[in-house]
């Protein structure tokens, strides 16, 4: 086998693995957007009063374990 029929063979090959890996991206794309995997728009936004709530409930939760300590 000649340097040139060898190179003709792997270029081939390099092509037929780049098609085949196309598609596997395309399928997990597809996968994980039905899975919810993955989210377009960015961070997460949460609003100044659900912060308060949430601060407000994990203080609740502290309190209630710092209470039954001194108990």
């Amino acid at each position: 086998m000649s340097i040139t029929a060898a190179l003709q063979s792997l270029k081939s090959e390099r092509q037929q693995l780049e098609s085949r890996l196309k598609r596997v991206k395309a399928a997990i794309t597809t996968l994980g957007s039905l899975n919810g995997l993955s989210r377009k728009g960015g961070k997460r936004v949460l609003s100044a009063a659900g912060r308060a709530r949430i601060v407000a409930a994990q203080r609740a939760r502290w309190a209630k374990v710092k209470a039954k300590k001194k108990k």
